[in-house]
């Protein structure tokens, strides 16, 4: 069978996304254990797992984590990582966002932490969220949002698709909640963040080949004032990026 496209890229990343410190640290984290701790939760999703960070900070506080991921080199370093660290009651299931092998209902509460931007159908990958979780249950969204000034969308789109040709679209705020909507989900709680990105390491994470890291400076150090101030770009390429956390449940 033919490994889906992101697949293909991130496989051989799968060690790095492990180790990276800007997937495994994080205020955001900190809150996903608030929000389940002591709440005796069975079964939680962790959708698009990638490294797993949600999954190891989930595992101590529910009775299941399932850590579902397009790619299975990243779910073999789940399971690595998982019983290196004790966590017996981590499991790994490979599949699309947007086609789950699970039952309506079965999950008490999904996460979804840096991941949206890579599915080829967003508006598709929510709804299998919704249909998935249980009705009383809750989800939480988490990932990079685009400007909403067209200007700042475009220059975050071609960055991020320069860097990482598997990269699909960071939606603004607005998109997000349009498709949280059109997805069965209401909105109980917004927040948002914004996250440095340290350029060496953000495009050693990716592999990017030479001459795109090469395009990618030069974008930088010709862009306009205003993108310069919107993304806080440093000398060096290093810049920040706007994170938002959606706390949902089903409408």
């Amino acid at each position: 069978m033919t490994q889906p496209y992101a697949a293909q890229h991130y496989g051989t990343r799968a060690p790095d996304y492990v180790t990276s410190a800007v997937h495994a640290e994080g205020a955001d984290l900190e809150a996903i254990e608030r929000l389940v701790a002591g709440k005796g939760l069975r079964r939680v999703l962790d959708l698009g797992c990638g490294g797993g960070h949600v999954s190891y900070r989930l595992a101590p506080h529910v009775a299941e984590v399932v850590a579902c991921d397009l790619t299975q080199q990243m779910l073999d370093a789940v399971t690595q990582e998982a019983a290196r660290r004790g966590l017996s009651n981590i499991s790994t299931v490979r599949a699309p966002a947007e086609r789950l092998p699970f039952e309506d209902g079965g999950f008490d509460a999904v996460f979804c932490r840096f991941t949206t931007h890579h599915w080829t159908d967003a508006a598709a990958g929510l709804r299998e969220a919704r249909r998935v979780l249980a009705p009383s249950g809750v989800a939480l969204f988490i990932d990079v949002t685009a400007p909403a000034s067209a200007l700042g969308d475009s220059w975050l789109q071609t960055l991020e698709l320069l860097r990482d040709v598997s990269h699909v679209r960071d939606y603004a705020v607005a998109e997000w909640a349009a498709l949280l909507a059109g997805a069965g989900f209401a909105v109980r709680e917004l927040g948002t963040h914004r996250l440095r990105m340290a350029f060496a390491s953000w495009v050693a994470r990716t592999k990017t080949p030479p001459e795109r890291v090469a395009a990618i400076r030069s974008l930088q150090q010709a862009a306009p004032e205003e993108v310069i101030r919107l993304f806080g770009v440093e000398e060096d390429g290093s810049f920040m990026l706007d994170v938002a956390r959606f706390l949902a449940e089903p409408a």
